[in-house]
């Protein structure tokens, strides 16, 4: 038997022994000692103290708990001995209790500086900031040149955003501890989050070169490096993470990102469905496939991913911007105001989600709504670029141009890219006439559709001189970015015995679309065909709307209903051919058509150009507007009617009684010239032809309608620089049609404008009788009225040139006889002609309807042809019944 001398000599030679052991990192022989010396005094302090080191060295956390509490039970005044238990419960997750550990030592010893350190990192963890930096900072008092407690510190700074103190905490850290890897990979986070993304990247490269195999630093620098517009390197660090890592969820997360901003979409999809299928509660992966499915329009798809990630996060600011996006995507943008309220609850500051709740508001004409939340954007972030975008398009929208044309200047200025505002901006300008602005415009315009640095509206361009090639440049580059990757809906083949038309538009009601075809659809063969109506705009309750409507046999008011919920109603209304009467005009909805609802698409009557879109077929035009050759400047086949393509209503009615001279605020003599084109139509070279016209015809006038006050004004201080005085133009207030026809009476010459001529208000005039006078442009815009002019038999009124133009129309101003002539013409004409015979119109153009149903049916690629006079078009006969093909 050993004495108790003898063997407490024993036990402080074998904790001697198995304390070299233990710091010299053997701990397999250090535990073995420190169990003999337990099993021979199991309440042994040190061993069991030392013993529970090692299980916690090991990661045995749980036997690490039982030693040291136990230690603790033998001593409880060991300061040692609670600081490590405090150590031990923060790895168990225990933090209440490891804080309450860390009091009881710092009880014993106030000015233990790991007690205090590690106390503020267990506060940390259980989310009392102000506590932990008091911790850490009475540790730094106590030790300034204690690195850990600076370190610590940053970190916490880093989580409350306070990103400034985080780096200085960093610096100082680094300072005392150059080699530190977490402090240089810290404060390279702190500075990225100050978007110091030079400065970020030096910190990590740092990390990176004293320690190449960590992952965290890599991690870093490949989001400091996405910061930096650097994808391409980004996606190098997430590589190298995964060859090392390849289940890293959150490397693939990020890789997809990058993928995403180098355009290569695919891939990024695919590393988003890696990082969700490791990890199916990464709410950033989801949330990142989201947007990548927006790009691709799949917003429905999109939309379901934003709902996972909110589930799994409710109060994510990205995610619930992402989702209103998306919804804004589907049309439902009452759902993303909605949405970006909620954002806007948590984050009330937030410029992007009140941008963006602004452009929603915009969408549902909630005017005031819009301006408010965008005013509130610019005011915290005055440099948002597209912030500055949509109050411009709000202030276009309400007829506040000027200010609409300083927003979009403000935005352009600004430098960020924006694909529509050089578009809207250039149709701003056209449209109150400012030709400063239109000349700078015009000079810009062809490099950027070359360069395709802008996505200009196509119906923007027509207002200046383009080519054909560039309008349907123009118009293939807005098309793919508005609608590529867009998927159609799934379709079935029916067998119909009549052929289901469906025309599509924004101006079922007092609009001059409506004017034009609306006994077209009264006069349509109903043996033949059922015609659906599928309008997107508001009742706005006049005559013209409601006759629309009683001439349809299906009318459907989708106007609460998204891009695909529409098409989807399209397919189970069965429509075998779908006709876009807007084209890119205001208020249109392309976007429909773009999820092919029907087998068959056309584009007619309201946007004089080519759409540019893959997902329509076909064009309505004739000979003149698109000639024989030009087909290579139009995505759509170029279907040609006999006469005019533009169909009429020969049963719009004119008031019998016109106002008197005095009532128009014409002078009682003296020859009118008049103009009723939109003022984005009137430019510089035709003003001055006009200008001219006034000058060397002595008492006449020029009366124009009234668009807009700021081009009233700049179009009269035009005037009277060129010699003119202003009261010479008199402006036409708008009136009801009939009205408005009648007044057509007091008029002596329609004078159209050029390179975008009048389409409805030539025909107006040519059907209220009065003369017009055009001359033939290079584009279809710039050829309409050369086309009506031929159809109503007065060829002789298109002209090839300004100056001949010009010519002209002093010619026919200084010879009433002549003019005379012209106008006894066309009354003679007017009712016999082509132009205003609605069933010759409808004939042929159910003569194409009826080619393209064939050629379809015969499993052919959509084609050019030419439809003939009172002939079916070669290739083509009419049928009565479609019977059902193998598949569409």
């Amino acid at each position: 038997m050993i004495h108790g001398k003898q063997q407490s000599i024993d036990v402080d030679h074998r904790l001697g022994r198995a304390l070299e052991f233990h710091q010299a990192g053997n701990l397999a022989s250090a535990q073995l000692l420190y169990g003999q010396i337990l099993a021979d005094q199991p309440r042994q302090f040190e061993a069991l103290h030392l013993l529970g080191l090692v299980r916690y060295q090991q990661g045995r956390h749980g036997e690490a708990h039982a030693l040291i509490s136990a230690a603790n039970r033998v001593d409880p005044t060991s300061v040692e001995v609670l600081s490590n238990l405090g150590i031990v419960l923060q790895e168990l997750g225990r933090n209440e209790e490891a804080v309450a550990a860390y009091d009881r030592a710092l009880a014993l010893d106030p000015r233990h500086v790991e007690a205090l350190n590690n106390r503020g990192t267990a506060l940390r963890a259980l989310n009392r900031p102000a506590a932990a930096a008091m911790s850490f900072d009475r540790a730094i008092a106590i030790s300034p040149d204690y690195a850990d407690a600076h370190h610590n510190r940053a970190g916490l700074m880093f989580d409350i955003g306070r990103h400034e103190e985080a780096v200085a905490s960093y610096d100082t850290a680094i300072a005392l501890r150059g080699g530190h890897v977490e402090s240089h990979r810290g404060r390279g986070r702190a500075l990225a989050a100050l978007r110091k993304y030079d400065a970020a990247l030096a910190s990590l490269n740092r990390a990176v070169a004293l320690r190449p195999e960590d992952m965290g630093s890599r991690f870093e620098r490949g989001v400091v490096l996405a910061g930096l517009g650097r994808h391409q390197e980004a996606l190098g660090e997430y590589d190298k993470i995964l060859a090392k890592v390849p289940d890293h969820a959150a490397a693939l997360t990020n890789r997809g990102i990058a993928l995403q901003q180098l355009g290569r979409l695919d891939e990024a999809e695919a590393s988003y469905c890696r990082a969700i299928a490791l990890d199916p509660d990464d709410h950033k992966a989801c949330d990142n496939r989201g947007l990548l499915l927006q790009r691709l329009k799949r917003f429905e798809e999109a939309l379901a991913l934003h709902d996972h990630a909110l589930a799994l996060r409710p109060d994510d600011i990205d995610a619930l911007h992402h989702r209103g996006k998306a919804l804004q995507g589907l049309q439902c943008h009452l759902e993303a105001i909605a949405c970006y309220e909620s954002a806007l609850a948590i984050a009330p500051g937030n410029f992007r989600l009140l941008t963006d709740r602004g452009a929603a508001f915009n969408e549902i004409r909630m005017y005031p709504e819009a301006l408010a939340s965008l005013d509130k954007a610019i005011a915290i972030a005055p440099e948002h670029a597209e912030a500055h975008y949509h109050r411009g398009n709000v202030l276009k929208r309400t007829g506040r141009l000027a200010e609409a044309l300083q927003s979009y200047d403000k935005a352009l200025l600004i430098g960020t890219p924006l694909p529509y505002a050089f578009g809207d901006y250039a149709d701003c300008a056209a449209t109150i006439c400012d030709w400063t602005r239109t000349a700078q415009i015009q000079a810009e315009l062809e490099r950027r559709i070359a360069a395709k640095k802008a996505v200009i509206p196509p119906r923007a361009l027509l207002a200046y001189n383009t080519t054909p090639a560039q309008q349907l440049a123009c118009a293939r580059t807005y098309a793919e970015f508005r609608f590529a990757g867009t998927a159609p809906v799934h379709r079935a083949v029916h067998n119909h015995c009549k052929m289901r038309i469906a025309y599509l538009s924004a101006d079922f009601g007092a609009h001059a679309t409506s004017y034009l075809i609306a006994n077209l659809f009264e006069r349509h063969d109903r043996s033949r065909f059922e015609i659906t109506g599928i309008s997107y705009s508001a009742d706005d309750g006049s005559e013209t709307r409601a006759r629309v409507v009683a001439a349809l046999d299906t009318f459907r008011d989708v106007r609460d209903l998204g891009d695909r919920e529409v098409a989807r109603l399209m397919t189970e209304l069965e429509i075998d051919i779908a006709v876009d009467l807007d084209g890119y005009t205001s208020d249109a909805r392309p976007g429909i058509l773009s999820h092919r609802p029907a087998p068959i698409q056309v584009n007619y009557l309201g946007h004089p150009g080519t759409m540019g879109a893959d997902f329509i077929d076909y064009i309505v035009a004739d000979a003149v507007v698109v000639p024989l050759g030009e087909e290579r400047h139009y995505a759509e086949k170029v279907v040609r009617l006999p006469d005019c393509y533009q169909v009429n209503d020969s049963r719009r009615p004119i008031s019998e009684r016109a106002p008197t001279r005095q009532e128009a605020g014409l002078p009682e003599h003296g020859f009118v010239f008049a103009s009723f084109n939109a003022s984005r139509k009137i430019t510089a070279a035709v003003f001055d032809a006009w200008m001219r016209l006034l000058t060397a015809v002595e008492g006449s006038v020029l009366w124009l309608l009234h668009d807009n006050a700021w081009a009233e004004d700049n179009l009269k201080r035009v005037a009277a620089a060129r010699g003119i005085d202003p009261a010479r133009l008199v402006f036409a207030a708008r009136t009801e049609q009939p009205d408005h026809l009648a007044r057509h009476r007091l008029a002596d010459l329609f004078l159209d404008t050029l390179p975008y001529n009048g389409r409805a208000t030539c025909s107006d005039a040519l059907w209220a009788g009065l003369p017009v006078l055009t001359c033939r442009g290079d584009t279809f815009a710039g050829r309409v009225a050369a086309s009506l002019l031929q159809s109503v038999g007065l060829p002789e009124l298109v002209t090839s040139s300004l100056a001949d133009y010009a010519a002209l129309a002093l010619w026919l101003a200084q010879d009433p006889d002549l003019l005379g002539e012209i106008r006894k013409r066309l009354a003679e004409n007017r009712l016999g002609c082509p132009l205003f015979d609605t069933d010759l119109s409808r004939r042929h153009i159910e003569i194409a309807y009826t080619a393209m149903w064939q050629l379809w049916q015969r499993g052919e690629s959509p084609r050019s042809f030419k439809v003939e006079p009172g002939h079916d078009p070669e290739g083509a006969r009419e049928a009565a019944a479609f019977p059902r093909e193998a598949a569409a």
